[in-house]
């Protein structure tokens, strides 16, 4: 494989996690689920689905 198709192919993975984290985030959202997500400062947290929709888009 060459540079520009592992970087192309690089490039499809990163869009279709992309996907797939906001289809996961808008089915538990639809839910009232929370996710799990953990941050070093933080460590492990409990954030409503929808609230990480929300400041997805803000940014």
């Amino acid at each position: 494989m060459s540079d520009k198709e592992i970087n192309e192919f690089v490039d499809k993975l990163d869009a279709g996690l992309k996907l797939a984290e906001e289809r996961m985030l808008q089915e538990k959202s639809l839910h009232g689920e929370n996710v799990v997500i953990y941050t070093e400062d933080k460590g492990i947290q409990h954030i409503p689905a929808s609230q990480l929709i929300m400041d997805n888009t803000i940014k």
